[in-house]
Order: C-alpha cells, then structure tokens, then sequence
C-alpha cells in the first residue's frame, strides 16, 4: 500500500501524519507542488516485459504527461534483487540531492521510499505499483529502493543526460528511516 509519513526534520522517529489513503497523500503533495496520481495500464505487463511494451501499456498518460511538461526523453528502468550492483545502485541515491529538473517516476511494478525535505517538514513517501510521483525541481530529496530493489518504473527526462544529482552535503537522510519492503511502520 502506497503511504504518505510526514515527519518534523528534528524528530525522524515520530511522524505527526501517517496515512495510505491515496487521495489524502495527494491533498498533502500538492501543497508543497508535488504531484502524485495514478495509473492503470490499458493491457497488462510485468517485470521482465520489453519497455516497449511498457511504454505501450501506459502510452496515453505518458503522451499526456509529456505534451503538458515538456519532457525530451522517457525511458523504463528495472532493478532485481540479485542486481550485482544493487548495494552500489542503493547508495547512489541514499543522500540528501536535488535536480536542476523535475523528477518525475511512474511505478509500473514493485516499490521504493522517496523521502522530500521541505522547510522543516520531511515528507516519506512509499510509491508502489501504478503511482506516479513528480517531485519539483530543487525539492531536496533522497530514494530508497531497499537492500533488495525490485521495481519498474518509467522515468522523464528534460536534459539529455537525464539525471544529474547535486548534493547537499548534509546529514539529515542518515537519521530518518531506511526502506525495509514489507515491515510495517
């Protein structure tokens, strides 16, 4: 299930709201300019189908999605859990960055946590199968795909060298919780 935790950036161990309902996480993105919504694929696809036939599966909301922003590039990227490079793909995005561009992912299939630091809130979001989240650009940020990944998702590009992080430096994603699929919290 899809889950919205919002946290002061002081107290990582106590969210103040904790919620799965898709349209309450919503109401509370939208009111720091981020976007989450849902899709449904016209045909059905799973982890291990051709991007083009994921692409095919969601091709009238990508198309909506690129003509309203702007995007140059989208591609499909799939993690495993038996990923030789996970443990190296997980850190990469472990840290506290933003982007010089939107981030914008759809979930085709599995999950990962993005964590936003907006003012002095930190916003934890668990995005699952069929969600799309935008995050603007210069929204502080990390990803977690857990020490197993498992996800496809679409990804939307601006630039051509697609994502580019610039890191803060700070310590704040250290304190605040690791993605672990399937323990509750």
């Amino acid at each position: 299930m899809s889950r919205l935790r919002i946290f002061t950036e002081d107290n990582p161990s106590q969210p103040h709201v904790n919620t799965g309902d898709r349209d309450a996480i919503a109401r509370e993105l939208e009111a720091i300019g981020v976007g989450f919504e849902q899709w449904q694929a016209a045909h059905p696809v799973q982890p291990g189908d051709a991007p083009e036939a994921i692409m095919a599966a969601y091709r009238a909301d990508i198309d909506r999605i690129v003509a309203a922003r702007g995007f140059k590039t989208v591609d499909v990227v799939s993690i495993a859990p038996d990923n030789p490079q996970r443990e190296a793909m997980r850190t990469k995005f472990l840290d506290e960055h933003y982007h010089k561009e939107d981030e914008v992912r759809f979930f085709v299939a599995g999950s990962g946590l993005f964590t936003l630091h907006v003012g002095d809130k930190v916003y934890e979001i668990k995005c699952e199968q069929g969600d799309l989240i935008s995050v603007p650009d210069s929204t502080l940020h990390w990803f977690d795909m857990g020490p197993e990944p498992s996800f496809v998702a679409i990804r939307f590009f601006t630039e051509p060298d697609g994502w580019v992080g610039h890191f803060t430096g700070t310590e704040i994603a250290k304190r605040f919780p690791r993605y672990e699929p399937g323990q509750a919290g």
